[in-house]
């Protein structure tokens, strides 16, 4: 049998090789993965380059595109879907870091967790191999500060910084019970006093830090001197300007250009929800697409028109009175005779249709984060750091597994 040689993690020369592999592909494919086909109706921009695909997928049934949702690169569809997904994945692929043993904590620790947490902290506790032991470590956007505690546990002191007063002061009490020697300290790491919480000698770790919340941490920790940091990033889209501004000077020099739409698409997976979590999902959504139809008709105006997150207890609604409380919240007529049964129906089938279509944009939700990624990890090379990348944690515990360290020599 033969066998398949695990993929390296990334580190020296190969971070800016895979970066420029993953810049170029993702530039050369834009006009696919850009347009969102909830937003787009009729017809997507790329369909009429591609009709046999187009005409495939929406033909396709909801229950096609929930199956092939996690898995997109498996799915037998016409040309170029094939070979755009084994690009795809072959530029994906990258290694696990290597894990310590498990740590036997007391059972107390992992108490105020919940499972699929733990397991997330208690992987990437284990990933973090670094040449000297760290002394002091400062958990960013700590929450009650579990992974600090954890990685205290075996020695070392302990700083938690979190912004939220509630947190602060339930990350206190559970060192203290614990019997960790932490400080916990209020503290908005986005506000302009945040750089004088780090030192030298911390090792700051963050795991799945939102958007600015870590890339603020990167550029705070390498101006401080810190000799060694971990940094599991999350919601790349939560960025307070209207584009994405790349922090390497590789991702600088590229023409790809992100806006916050664009930085949503890693996030767009779902592999922890409940039945009745996705079940509601697919309420919302098939309602808010045959709603668009509607909108399109009171206006006048074929475009989309975005609506606010509503509260779940408006799936509770019939639809008449869904639609018309939506019309009424957007400040459009009052939608007046209508055929409500049909309406809802071609709700549900855009939803099919936009569902399948979205498989060809989900082949570059990986390669999309990959490159978010290595602009970091590059960044960091450029202060000085040795920096590895690789996943740290199973696709299933979280879609969100990719782990940066980085030690300076």
């Amino acid at each position: 049998m033969p066998t398949t040689t695990p993929a390296p993690i990334l580190q020296d020369a190969a971070l800016l090789q895979r970066f420029q592999a993953l810049d170029s592909f993702l530039i050369e494919h834009q006009a696919l993965w850009r347009p969102r086909p909830f937003v787009h109706y009729p017809a997507l921009p790329w369909e009429a380059n591609h009709p046999q695909l187009a005409t495939w997928l929406r033909a396709q049934s909801l229950e096609h595109a929930e199956a092939a949702h996690n898995q997109p690169h498996l799915l037998q569809a016409p040309a170029p879907f094939p070979q755009l997904a084994a690009q795809a994945h072959d530029l994906s692929q990258i290694g696990e870091l290597p894990q310590s043993p498990v740590q036997v904590l007391p059972a107390r620790f992992s108490s105020d967790v919940p499972g699929r947490k733990w397991q997330q902290i208690d992987a990437f506790a284990r990933s973090l191999s670094f040449s000297h032991a760290p002394q002091h470590w400062l958990d960013w956007c700590a929450g009650k500060g579990h992974l600090g505690r954890m990685l205290a546990h075996g020695g070392g002191n302990l700083t938690c910084l979190e912004y939220n007063p509630q947190l602060v002061s339930s990350g206190q009490q559970l060192s203290h019970k614990l019997g960790i020697a932490a400080q916990h300290i209020e503290q908005d790491v986005l506000a302009a006093d945040a750089a004088k919480q780090l030192q030298a000698q911390h090792t700051p770790v963050a795991l799945h830090a939102c958007g600015e919340l870590h890339t603020r941490l990167l550029q705070l920790a390498s101006q401080a001197g810190c000799q060694q940091l971990a940094v599991a990033p999350c919601c790349y889209n939560r960025i307070s300007t209207a584009t994405y501004r790349p922090l390497s000077a590789s991702a600088q020099a590229s023409t790809l250009q992100l806006a916050i739409d664009d930085l949503s698409l890693p996030l767009s997976e779902t592999v922890t929800a409940g039945a009745r979590v996705r079940r509601q999902r697919d309420q919302s959504m098939a309602r808010r697409l045959a709603f668009d139809l509607l909108q399109r008709q009171l206006r006048g105006v074929d475009e989309y028109l975005p609506t606010p997150s509503l509260p779940p207890a408006w799936l509770d609604k019939p639809f008449t009175d869904y639609c018309q409380d939506l019309a009424a919240l957007k400040q459009l007529p009052t939608p007046t005779a209508q055929n409500w049964q049909l309406l809802e129906h071609n709700g549900w089938q855009r939803l099919a249709e936009v569902r399948n279509l979205e498989l060809l944009r989900n082949l570059f939700r990986r390669p999309l984060e990959l490159w978010l990624l290595l602009d970091r990890g590059l960044f960091l090379q450029e202060q000085g750091y040795n920096v590895r990348l690789g996943t740290f944690c199973s696709y299933q515990q979280s879609p969100r597994n990719l782990l940066l360290l980085a030690e300076h020599p």
